[in-house]
């Protein structure tokens, strides 16, 4: 089954959970319950990225991996249940639904997918959307971590030598021309710039599983390759993740990224 769906598919659906995670890097905070408010999928539960997907920041990154406990209490909070299909949406480029995508992933959802375009693709179809919260019963879903795999510092390391370490951020923080969240600019010696941005279609969707296959071959990741992506706290290496499994090509996360490779000056650091 593809990780993504289409608005089509999604309004099909009978019993389903949906998860509004709209959220912006570097946007004030709210920003995402505010989106909610204006407008949502109806039935749409709104899920906050920094509280119910991510760790308090610290060593271990700007957001870290939640602990299992309390990513359950959260997605049960929200209605979600592991015998009912779970699909998450953003505004349009799925970066901060794939973080929920693969969290639920993670932590061993067996049926959680990404709606393709977000919000928009949903409006532009000519789908209907409300002010109204739903009520919602509190679901109950069992945190197991180790359902995608995940990297640490030096496992990273590892592959950025061994094998394909994409970043997937912006090409000029890789080459560390500029830097506006994390102390130290640049990138992790031997990875590879990979932008998620060239994941998508200028409206938001992702493209074609043809496209994205021959991009990350291009790139080094081909079959038997060990596969890792970073950025800069692992919300859009997640999407890079997520892009990458639309082509068939598994890859690890490395959920602490730059933010917990910066935070040990012991650890080396590439620009250019």
């Amino acid at each position: 089954m593809s990780p993504l769906i289409t608005p089509e598919e999604l309004a099909a659906l009978g019993d389903v959970t949906i998860l509004d995670v709209r959220w912006r890097l570097g946007g004030p905070p709210g920003n995402g319950i505010e989106s909610y408010r204006e407008a949502h999928i109806p039935g749409a539960v709104f899920c906050d990225l920094a509280a119910d997907l991510a760790a308090e920041p610290g060593p271990e990154g700007r957001h870290p991996l939640p602990a299992p406990g309390a990513f359950q209490a959260a997605m049960r909070r929200l209605g979600v249940s592991a015998g009912r299909p779970v699909v998450v949406y953003d505004d349009a480029d799925s970066t901060a639904a794939a973080r929920a995508w693969w969290t639920l992933r993670y932590y061993g959802h067996p049926g959680v997918r990404v709606l393709d375009g977000g919000l928009r693709a949903w409006t532009q179809a000519g789908m209907p959307v409300t002010k109204e919260t739903p009520p919602v019963a509190p679901g109950d879903f069992t945190a197991v971590a180790g359902g995608m795999p995940v990297l640490d510092a030096g496992r990273a390391a590892e592959i950025a030598s061994g094998g394909v370490l994409l970043d997937a951020r912006a090409a000029e923080r890789y080459r560390g021309e500029v830097e506006p969240i994390d102390p130290v600019a640049g990138h992790i010696p031997g990875a590879v710039s990979a932008p998620t941005g060239q994941n998508v279609e200028p409206g938001g969707r992702f493209h074609t599983r043809e496209f994205l296959r021959e991009r990350f071959n291009t790139l080094g990741v081909v079959e038997g390759v060990p596969v890792g992506a970073y950025c800069g706290s692992g919300v859009t290496a997640a999407h890079e993740v997520l892009a990458l499994e639309v082509a068939g090509l598994p890859a690890a996360l490395y959920v602490g990224s730059w933010s917990n490779w910066v935070a040990d000056p012991s650890r080396p650091v590439a620009t250019g």
